[in-house]
């Protein structure tokens, strides 16, 4: 494999030897009114930080030719709008480039006021706590291969374990309390073979070839968003191109794709894209102890019916496969991943249509949807499936959610007010057969569940710009109910008030704060949960939504048109999160891992509080030097089944990101991410449980001892990652090459200790018996492990 690697590194740089010409092309699109969605004449069009400009004609359209095929952002102003400039937009001399961008009226003269505009986002409801991250950071981020999930790690309050998949942990909130939504449709799995009740997985399944923009709120929820916690997600997909068609084939680090952007009729366009892995392969090669393959699809289709009528069709799915390796590297801990490891796989899909509707300077949306996860986990004693007798774990699940929401959103003067319903109706459905050893006895969990749900929600939210535009306030509230309990049922007991105000002291110079409050419905393995008579144990237990009150000020100081800083002090506080009755720890801790979160019998007894503060600094300039320095200190705890506070899974303390990315002549790219993690605390083993045969053979590895949960920390964490980029144009096509190198410098990472079996020399596990205690037992030694390797990687885009 090192010969391999170093023959394909040293194809890679000769090809990087040949040099292009630079490309220009042409940008097309229309200028619209956000309220109303009509047309705009005459409005001025400039490539921002630059001379070139354009206007648009009396049908709202505008053209540049002769363009520099990259990034450009566009900066756009008319009068009786808020200026605006737009994200980055990835300019293709191979095929035909076209945007639509939606100025807001404004209710102040440009007389009275100095109106700047910002290259950052900022809304009137999230006038803090929120993030708008480009194309390009997607595109070039070091480290990432083009998964959005490890590019949020650049940003502050976002933490992750050390680990390769890519839980989201913000502001010291679990991977669980995160939601997402794609072009306003909810979006429950973002991650191949996700963890069944949070978010985590190795493989982002979006496309990032159809992102345009993506707003990450780690606080200040806009009141249409509800049942998150800690963040939410919206991802807005690019405009298909009403032209003519275009394609794109990619060879990544781990799989192919194609991508197709056409017009399909006068009205209507269209993206479509389906990847593969061939993870399996490489798994193979390396000798790893288990060959996982996916495969994932995404669409959207967009109608206008007219200026005042739009339809959208989108969906995105995944396919994801997996079988342990029957002849892995023999070594150590190979034996001990396949002593434990079972059969993990999954499908999921989401389907959805909107339908907005302008009406003068109001709209409507109504969104309809449907998602479905189906998730598939057995494990046989020694992998060896001859025999039922053999069967430690076989779990089956389906999870069905349709989904109906209605918002209103109208601009009388000064105010902007909005309102809505959602309706949700949810089958879940759960077959466990689950042999476990707790309380020194071993336990056979044996049920079936099918368990119809309905969900609803109303909110409502008002905005207003005052003292000339300095002042900004805005509140909203929202109620959540559902079927499942009388503790759920009353929508009286979950109000869910909000408020934010953002005041200038200068144009440059903003003071922003914010408070919340927020539920969330516990996840429906949990909800699901049946003990041995057959009874929903949760709903007996009085399970209720989890609770999170966020308190939240800062300050932002705009230091040129390109560069911002920002400040950020919060305070969270948890109630009613469910707590595991078997090992006394918050369900708060847990996620990160394969599998299944929560499916145990529970009591909404654990509370919680993170606290901490961010600091920011990011240029973002189309051409030139673009940087990210964000820096979070973070506390997180909850408490345990004796009420005590004790540090969760995520109480890193510190996290430190440098990103940067420089543009070069000649279609030359080039950036990287260094990126620091604290101390975060791990669980002993309980040594004692484990040598028991009983419970060793049911579980294929160590028991951690529960009463010292957390109590011991791992060494703080870091990592370089370094990308290139280098793109050839042709005449009929072009193509894109990059090299990633993931931890340049080979830091390796130290594990938890593990237990493994010592054998005799017939390679048979040595059994004994304690002096005070008849019990089998077997001999155990510590495994000591670390992770952390070099990992480059390269990758072909091919665009016709």
């Amino acid at each position: 494999m090192k010969r391999y690697h170093t023959t394909f590194l040293l194809a890679f740089i000769l090809a990087f030897s040949y040099s292009s010409a630079q490309q220009t092309t042409t940008l097309t699109g229309v200028i619209k009114d956000a309220n109303t969605n009509e047309l705009l004449p005459f409005t001025n069009i400039i490539i921002f930080n630059t001379t070139t400009g354009t206007s648009s004609n009396e049908d709202g359209r505008f053209e540049f030719t002769g363009l520099n095929v990259g990034f450009v952002r566009l900066q756009v102003s008319s009068l009786g709008y808020e200026p605006f400039i737009s994200e980055e937009i990835l300019l293709s001399a191979m095929r035909p480039n076209y945007v639509e961008i939606a100025l807001t009226p404004t209710t102040t003269s440009l007389e009275e006021v100095r109106v700047v505009a910002s290259p950052f986002a900022q809304r009137i409801e999230s006038p803090l706590s929120l993030q708008r991250i480009g194309l390009d950071v997607i595109e070039r981020s070091a480290g990432a291969s083009r998964d959005f999930s490890k590019v949020l790690q650049s940003f502050p309050g976002v933490g992750s374990t050390t680990s390769f998949r890519n839980e989201l942990i913000v502001r010291g909130g679990g991977p669980a309390e995160n939601r997402f939504y794609l072009d306003g449709i909810e979006i429950p799995v973002l991650n191949h073979f996700s963890t069944q009740g949070a978010s985590g997985g190795p493989v982002g399944i979006l496309n990032v070839d159809f992102i345009r923009e993506v707003d990450f709120y780690s606080s200040a929820f806009p009141a249409s968003r509800g049942n998150a916690l800690s963040s939410v997600f919206e991802f807005r997909q690019i405009d298909p191109n009403p032209e003519r068609p275009a394609f794109k084939a990619t060879v990544g680090a781990s799989e192919l794709s194609l991508s197709v952007n056409t017009p399909i009729t006068e009205n209507t366009s269209g993206l479509f894209s389906v990847r593969r892995s061939y993870l399996q392969f490489l798994f193979d090669q390396l000798g790893l102890p288990f060959l996982p393959t996916f495969n994932d699809f995404q669409f959207v289709t967009k109608t206008k019916l007219n200026r005042r009528d739009e339809i959208t069709f989108l969906g995105v799915g995944a396919l994801d496969q997996f079988r342990l390796n029957s002849s892995p590297d023999d070594t150590e801990e190979n034996r001990y991943i396949l002593s434990y490891l079972p059969v993990n796989e999954q499908w999921n899909y989401t389907l959805g249509a909107s339908y907005r509707r302008f009406i003068g300077s109001n709209n409507f949306l109504v969104a309809l949807s449907r998602n479905h996860l189906n998730n598939t986990i057995f494990k046989y004693a020694d992998n060896d499936d001859s025999s039922p007798d053999n069967l430690l774990n076989d779990y089956v699940s389906d999870e069905i959610e349709n989904k109906l929401r209605f918002e209103f959103v109208a601009n009388p003067g000064e105010y902007r007010l909005s309102a809505g319903f959602n309706l949700e109706h949810a089958n879940y459905y759960n077959r466990t057969t689950n042999r476990i050893f707790v309380n020194d006895v071993s336990r056979l969990i044996d049920y079936e569940t099918n368990l119809d749900l309905f969900k609803y929600g109303v909110f409502g939210s008002v905005s207003r710009r005052m003292l000339e535009e300095r002042l900004r306030l805005s509140g909203g509230v929202r109620v959540d109910a559902n079927s499942f309990s009388s503790s759920m049922r009353n929508p009286l007991d979950q109000i869910s008030p909000r408020a934010s105000a953002s005041y200038a002291f200068l144009p440059e110079f903003l003071v922003n704060a914010s408070v919340g409050r927020y539920y969330q419905l516990p996840p429906y393995t949990t909800l699901g949960f049946r003990d041995e008579n057959g009874v929903l144990q949760n709903r007996f237990n009085n399970l209720k939504y989890i609770r999170a009150d966020h308190f939240v000020a800062g300050f932002e100081y705009r230091i040129n048109s390109n560069t911002r800083a920002t400040i950020e002090g919060f305070r969270k506080r948890y109630a009613d999160y469910p707590l595991s009755v078997n090992e006394g720890i918050s369900l708060a801790s847990k996620g990160a891992d394969f599998g299944v979160l929560g499916d145990e019998e529970v009591t909404p007894d654990s509370k919680g509080r993170a606290y901490g503060a961010e600091f920011l600094i990011q240029r973002r300039s189309p051409e030139g030097l673009s940087y990210i320095l964000a820096y979070t200190w973070v506390n997180s705890e909850f408490t345990d089944a004796s009420g005590d506070y004790v540090a969760s899974s995520w109480d890193s303390g510190h996290l430190l990101t440098l990103t940067v990315n420089k543009n070069f002549n000649r279609n030359w790219d080039a950036g990287l991410k260094w990126r620091y993690i604290g101390a975060l605390p791990y669980t002993p083993f309980d040594r004692n449980t484990s040598e028991l045969v009983e419970a060793w053979d049911v579980r294929g590895r160590e028991y951690l001892d529960f009463s010292r949960f957390n109590q011991e920390r791992l060494d703080p964490f870091h990592q370089l990652d370094l990308r290139v980029d280098k793109t050839f144009f042709f005449e009929r096509f072009s193509l894109g090459l990059y090299l990633d190198i993931q931890n340049v410098y080979n830091f390796q990472s130290r594990n938890p200790a593990r237990l493994v079996q010592a054998l005799d020399e017939n390679d048979s596990p040595i059994i004994f018996t304690a002096e005070n205690d008849s019990r089998p037992r077997y001999e155990l030694r510590e495994l000591r492990t670390s992770s952390g390797t070099v990992l480059p990687s390269i990758g072909v885009i091919l665009e016709f």
